[in-house]
């Protein structure tokens, strides 16, 4: 909602400064009335219109994916990405009100805000990221690099012109999180690995043969060091590997960002999996030298790429 909307709402109720005296509540304060709203709206909506609703509410519909195919994959990914040490986590439906927002600059508008502090889970990388830097926190910052994944259901407030586009979709999510011991340590082995693992899922599970990534430098990091030791990586790896002109400070990854491409037998080439560092961990602990890096795989066009493959069959 955008201030002259809500300014707009709060002089239609009669109350002109709403947004400022319900932003100065405390949290607790702000779910009781949002609770107390939310039911009073309940007792008065009546059944008949409920499905009428439901019907306009793109946010409710279901998926479009096969639930049994989408099950069978996602078990396949969890099992991998285990016996590689990231450690499968079952995340809450919803996750901290603003773990997006706060450390991630992404607006909240783009969030399903709800009540007791939460927000229904937009991105289970910042999830993961939380939780981590918790542990990490009460582990005493040690050099040991923790690593977790997870596969999750996210929706978000926002639409995109794209065909196929709905506004909840499953993603395969991966993060590392550790310390600097210096020569890139972190950065090198994580992007590595991460890269690899995301090539062993396309290939093998979903037997996908065109596999590419694109680097993007990112602000964050002094000078070009790390595009350079990441660069060297290119030459080992079994994909087709690009560095991309630097593209500067966008104040979600930090250093440098990656795409990961796929080129199915039929049709353009379609972005698959993205990723990249961020100090969101930093953030979170206050502690300058906490690495993080995140990536995250398109499962739902996964889904929909592989049920279009057996439909061809």
């Amino acid at each position: 909602m955008t201030d002259h909307i809500a300014q707009k709402i709060a002089e239609k109720a009669g109350v002109p400064d709403m947004p400022e005296a319900l932003r100065s509540l405390s949290g607790s304060d702000l779910s009781s009335l949002l609770m107390e709203v939310f039911r009073l709206r309940a007792e008065q909506t009546p059944a008949g219109s409920l499905l009428q609703q439901y019907q306009r509410n793109a946010f409710a519909q279901p998926a479009d994916t096969d639930m049994v195919l989408m099950l069978e994959k996602e078990l396949e990914i969890l099992r991998y990405l285990r016996q590689q040490h990231y450690q499968p986590l079952e995340l809450s439906p919803v996750g901290q009100f603003g773990s997006c927002a706060v450390v991630g600059t992404v607006s909240q508008n783009k969030i399903i805000s709800a009540i007791r502090h939460t927000e229904v889970m937009a991105d289970a990388t910042n999830a993961l990221a939380l939780h981590m830097a918790g542990i990490r926190s009460a582990g005493g910052f040690n050099s040991e690099i923790l690593r977790y994944s997870t596969v999750h259901r996210h929706i978000r407030a926002m639409r995109l012109p794209v065909k196929g586009y709905t506004p909840h979709f499953k993603v395969a999510c991966m993060v590392a999180a550790g310390k600097d011991t210096g020569n890139y340590s972190f950065e090198l082995t994580t992007i590595k690995e991460q890269l690899l693992h995301i090539y062993w899922l396309l290939t093998v599970i979903f037997t996908i043969k065109q596999i590419s990534v694109k680097i993007i430098p990112r602000g964050g990091y002094t000078g070009d060091t790390l595009i350079s030791a990441i660069g060297a990586l290119t030459t080992g790896m079994p994909m087709k590997m690009a560095v991309e002109p630097h593209a500067g400070e966008n104040n979600y990854y930090k250093g440098l960002q990656f795409k990961v491409l796929i080129q199915p037998e039929q049709g353009p080439e379609m972005e698959i999996a993205d990723g990249g560092f961020t100090d969101w961990t930093q953030q979170l602990t206050g502690n300058k030298k906490e690495r993080c890096l995140i990536s995250g795989i398109g499962l739902s066009l996964l889904i929909k790429y592989a049920q279009h493959q057996q439909s061809n069959i």
